[in-house]
This record gives C-alpha cells, sequence and structure tokens, in this order.
C-alpha cells in the first residue's frame, strides 16, 4: 500500500525545469515600440542633415552664379573701355542721386563690339550705363545699358540691355592721373582716366561689389 501510494506521488510530481512555462523566441510589445521610436529618431536625424547639406550645397550655387555674373559683368566693361579713343569726346561719367540712392551713369561712343553684345551693326552708338527699375513704379532695381544709334533721331532706335539684376545702387568714380585722385564726375572730351571704379550695392549681400577697371596700361 506504501508502495502504491509512492508511486501515485512521484506520478503527480512536476519536474524543478517543468515549474514554469518556457518563453516563446518573440519581442514584446514594448521592445518593439522602443524600436520603432529609436528608428524614427534615426530617420529625422538622417533627414534633417541631407536637408541642411542640400540647402548649403543650393546656396553655395546660387553664390557661384551670382559671383559669375559679376565677374562676366567686369570683363564686358574691360574689353569696351580699354579699346575707346582718346581725343573725341569717348567717356563721360556724371554723378546721381536718387532717394538717397547712387545711381551714377557713364555714356560712350562705339561701333559693333562687347559694348552692343552684337558684331553686326552698322554705324556708331552711343552706350549709357545706367541704374533703372525693372518694372514700371517697381523697387527691384537692375543695371543694363541704353544703346542708342547717333544717326537716328528718335527713340525707337534706343533699345535696352539688362545685364545685373537684384541691385541697390551703382557708383563711379575715376581716377585721374594730373590730379591723382579719384573724381566722381568725367567731363574731359580729350584724355580719358586712368582707371575706373565702379561699386554696386548689392540687395542680397551687406558688402557692396567693386571693381576698377583700367583704360590704359600703369606704370610699374
Amino acid at each position: 500500500m506504501a508502495s502504491c501510494n509512492r508511486a501515485v506521488l512521484n506520478s503527480m510530481s512536476i519536474a524543478p525545469g517543468n515549474s514554469r512555462p518556457r518563453r516563446a523566441g518573440a519581442f514584446t510589445l514594448l521592445e518593439i515600440t522602443l524600436a520603432v521610436a529609436i528608428l524614427a529618431m534615426m530617420s529625422l536625424a538622417i533627414y534633417r542633415f541631407m536637408q541642411s547639406n542640400l540647402t548649403a550645397l543650393g546656396i553655395s550655387a546660387q553664390n557661384n552664379v551670382t559671383d559669375a555674373q559679376y565677374t562676366g559683368f567686369a570683363n564686358l566693361l574691360a574689353a569696351e573701355w580699354s579699346s575707346l579713343p582718346s581725343g573725341v569726346g569717348a567717356l563721360q561719367g556724371e554723378p546721381l542721386k536718387t532717394d538717397d540712392r547712387a545711381r551714377d551713369e557713364i555714356t560712350w561712343l562705339t561701333t559693333a563690339g562687347p559694348g552692343l553684345m552684337t558684331r553686326y551693326a552698322i554705324g556708331e552708338y552711343q552706350v549709357s550705363m545706367r541704374l533703372r527699375p525693372v518694372s514700371r513704379g517697381g523697387d527691384e532695381m537692375e543695371i543694363g545699358l541704353m544703346r542708342k544709334l547717333l544717326s537716328a533721331g528718335t527713340t525707337a532706335d534706343e533699345s535696352w540691355v539688362p545685364l545685373l539684376g537684384n541691385v541697390g545702387s551703382l557708383e563711379i568714380r575715376y581716377f585721374d592721373p594730373r590730379l591723382n585722385v579719384w573724381v566722381e564726375k568725367w567731363t574731359d572730351t580729350v584724355t580719358l582716366p586712368r582707371l575706373v571704379k565702379v561699386t554696386v550695392g548689392r540687395a542680397d549681400s551687406p558688402v557692396p561689389w567693386e571693381a576698377i577697371i583700367a583704360l590704359a596700361r600703369t606704370p610699374l
């Protein structure tokens, strides 16, 4: 009898290793939630990093385009003014100001070439570089060339060639080697200035752009 009871107790006993149910090899809801949150934070950080880099690249590319425009502008003036003849009133400049904004104007005589932006013009032209609004009554300004055929008596033969946009002012100074100073006005019909300094106030930068154009060889 005792042996039967012992057998029954042994059969009803539970092995120590099976006292708890085995855990299945799966993630809990909390672990999945944490993993998703970490992935979301990493994705957001990568997106912001890429966005800032793309913005910086866009700004750099735009600055390069603007710098190239101003470099081309300076090269155009150098090519045109360096070929002007002396003794025929080929270049004159007047200081102008409107609404406390420097809007100087420079005028020269030329035939077909860089100043006219064409090789096939016939006759002699008067070209004036000036600052004017992009649209009538607007605040946005641009620098361009006003071309006028000297043999024409009407304004129908005038044409405007825009060169630089988004500018705020235009200041032109002339270096007089006889006085060894910069002057704001040039009316000499015999001698050309040695140097012409062009300063452009940029609407997109607090620092104005400046170029000095040589009209004659300067001594070393």
